[in-house]
């Protein structure tokens, strides 16, 4: 069974507005770069990290298994970030990539185009809405949309829409660790045809400022 590359249903209720509808609630930068360099330097001090991660899978559909795997996640200012599992199963290969593919903001810019679509409320925060899509066309992904906080500019929700009418969101909630706001828990939904799964991911506690060797993968 081959899963897309990127999966994840929404935690928390989603209201979306037309383009600057809460201008007058907060100030947000309208060109899309600038917001993926805030999301970039939300934690300005921090040079580097690694967690450990665990995750829980569950299909919904054939074949019904529920493999758990656990990983280390990596990140190296300006650009680095990988989350290397121990052992990955090939038919959850799929679900492992999806941690990569989130993770990175600067990464989406190399091969998405990417546009402000607007703004919106998650639980009566306000947000800034970016719509990607693929420079290379995709008969596989129609579109992505991330949500990010106008506050802080944590990434806290993004849905992926495919051609065949399959949607996968995945939400995120963060922790203070010292000084840094970093990822606690992630729950990804897929719902596409044939496929329906869960996953939940919890990070244990970072380290930070350490020595991360950059490359495919991190010892």
């Amino acid at each position: 069974m081959k899963l897309p590359s990127i999966f994840l249903p929404p935690l928390i209720a989603l209201t979306t507005l037309g383009a600057g509808a809460l201008d007058g609630d907060f100030s947000a930068p309208r060109d899309a770069h600038a917001v993926i360099e805030r999301m970039v330097d939300r934690n300005p001090m921090l040079r580097s990290y690694r967690a450990r991660v665990h995750v829980d899978i569950r299909l919904y559909s054939f074949p019904y298994f529920a493999p758990k795997l656990d990983g280390t996640s990596y990140f190296k200012r300006p650009n680095f970030f990988v989350v290397v599992f121990d052992r990955m199963p090939n038919y959850a290969r799929s679900f492992g990539r999806l941690f990569n593919d989130i993770g990175n903001p600067l990464a989406w810019e190399r091969d998405q185009n990417i546009t402000v679509n607007g703004t919106a409320l998650i639980a009566n925060r306000p947000v800034i809405v970016l719509r990607l899509t693929k420079k290379i066309h995709s008969d596989i992904l129609d579109h992505t949309l991330a949500y990010v906080d106008a506050t802080d500019y944590s990434l806290l929700q993004m849905e992926w829409y495919y051609t065949s009418g399959g949607k996968i969101t995945m939400t995120q909630q963060y922790r203070m660790q010292g000084n840094y706001s970093l990822i606690t828990q992630q729950h990804a939904t897929i719902n596409i045809p044939h496929v329906r799964a869960v996953a939940d991911a919890a990070y244990a506690t970072y380290e930070t400022n350490v020595p991360v060797a950059t490359g495919s993968g991190s010892p």
